[in-house]
Formats: C-alpha cells, structure tokens, sequence
C-alpha cells in the first residue's frame, strides 16, 4: 500500500510536473506566437523600410544626375560667360584705343579746323580788300570808258575836219593852179 502511495505520489509529481510543462509550453507558444508576430511585424516594417530606402536611394540617384546635368549645363554656360567675357575685355581695349586714336584724330581737326577759320578769316578780309581795289578800279574804268567814249567822238569830229581840211587844201591848190594858169596867160 506504501507502494502504490509512493507510485501515487509520483504520478500525482509528474501531473503536476506535466501541468507546470503544458502551463510552461502554452506560455512559451503564446510567447513565441507573439515573438512571431513581431518578427513579421518588424520582417514587413523592414520590407518597407528597404522599400523606401530603395525609392529614396533611386530618387537621389535621379536627383544626383539631374544635378550632375544641371551642373554639366552651369559649367558649360560659365564657360560661354567667361568666353564672352574675354571677348569683351578685348573688344573694350580695341575700343579704348580706337577712342585715344580718334580723341587724337578731334584734337588735329579742332586744331585744323581753327587754323582753317583764321585763314577763312584772313581770306575774307583780303577779299574785302580787294573788292574795295576792284571798285576802285571799276569806277576808273568806268571814268576811262566815259574818256574813251569822249575821245572817240573827238576823234570822229577830227576826222571829220580833217577830211574838210584835206579837202580845202584840194581846192585850194586847184585854185592856185588856175592862178598860175592865168597868170602865166
């Protein structure tokens, strides 16, 4: 009888062993059950994650091109400007020197253009001077066409007595002909 308390006893241990196992097993499979949900909870929030890292990585990869080409267009446009630039440095000594040589050239021609009014000057008072002496002989002229014009009518008027004259002596010998004539008779 001993015996079978003491088997008693220990199938009543091992129940409750096997209990406190079940007990433990339902606890650790409830555990496991929540480990496991939390695993694909974190697996799927790591999918995401992944996901998202991987959109953000190939957004950032087509915004990096697109800066890279953005920067390739801003180097290029640089260079144009710096291009321009050097060519405008240059056009601005061409034009620099182009000014000195025409403020030169405006210096010469003031200077001609002043020596030209005195000589303008100097030519209209001579032509003054001249247009003076030319009235005056005008107006001498003038008294030697009015002489002339006067000598001519004496001359005419000469002429005139002369052929009277010539024509007097004429008669007059004719008549002294006829005196000798008659006186020698």
């Amino acid at each position: 009888k001993q015996r079978l308390t003491g088997q008693q006893q220990e199938i009543n241990n091992l129940i409750q062993r096997k209990i406190a196992v079940d007990e433990e097993n339902t606890r650790l499979k409830s555990e496991f059950s929540n480990l496991n949900q939390k695993f694909k909870d974190k697996s799927k929030e790591l999918k995401d994650t992944e996901e998202c890292a991987q959109k953000r990585e190939e957004q950032n990869r087509l915004i990096i091109k697109n800066l890279e080409e953005e920067n390739k267009g801003l180097n290029t446009r640089c260079t144009d400007l710096l291009n321009d630039l050097e060519k405008l440095r240059k056009q601005e000594a061409q034009w620099k020197t182009e000014k000195s040589g025409n403020e030169a050239r405006i210096k010469n021609l003031e200077t001609e253009l002043a020596e030209a009014r005195e000589l303008m000057e100097e030519l209209r008072s001579t032509c003054s001077n001249l247009s003076t002496q030319l009235a005056v002989k005008q107006e001498a002229l003038s008294q030697k066409d009015c002489d002339v014009v006067r000598v001519k009518k004496e001359l005419q008027e000469l002429q005139i007595l002369y052929g009277q004259n010539i024509e007097h002596t004429t008669q007059q010998a004719e008549l002294i002909k006829q005196l000798q004539a008659l006186n020698t008779d």
